[in-house]
């Protein structure tokens, strides 16, 4: 066996399928990242200082997961997508910016992002177990599920 390989006990089929996911997921993970970073730097308003430290704080834990995505594609023997280009290709999200910047505008559009990546993961757990016989990357994104849950409830507490 040829040790530049990936034998790693799925098909190559089977990794690519996972892959083309988590390619998604990479793009998702970066425009809301991004979405993050806009949030943290025009946030205005009353509690301006709060939200801002808020923000960095949601945008770090955005920059970890796509470090660890990008690196999971890696790992199954595939190159990440790594422009913003591809990245606008095969995201799920809208590319856009709420047109106002108090703290309730800019969480309320979060909170859709984030429902809507939760929603493919939650679809592509599954699908990555099953279908795909890896279940290493269907524990990942299950890690991935819940810090989005978590943030998603932080978002709607602080929406009440």
């Amino acid at each position: 066996m040829d040790a530049t390989q990936t034998a790693i006990g799925i098909n190559k089929e089977n990794r690519k399928a996972v892959v083309e996911m988590l390619r998604k997921l990479l793009a998702d993970e970066y425009l809301m990242y991004t979405k993050l970073r806009n949030a943290h730097w025009n946030v205005e308003g009353i509690d301006f200082h709060t939200k801002h430290v808020f923000f960095e704080e949601e945008y770090n834990k955005i920059e970890t997961i796509v470090d660890e995505v990008a690196e999971r594609i890696r790992m199954l023997g595939f190159y990440s997508p790594g422009t913003l280009g591809e990245f606008l290709k095969l995201t799920h999200l809208k590319d856009e910016s709420p047109e106002k910047t108090d703290s309730a505008t800019l969480m309320a559009a979060l909170l859709e992002d984030h429902t809507t990546i939760i929603k493919f993961i939650r679809k592509s757990i599954g699908d990555n177990a099953e279908a795909h016989n890896d279940e290493g990357t269907a524990d990942f994104i299950t890690g991935i599920l819940q810090v989005h849950e978590q943030m998603s409830w932080m978002l709607r507490a602080s929406l009440k």
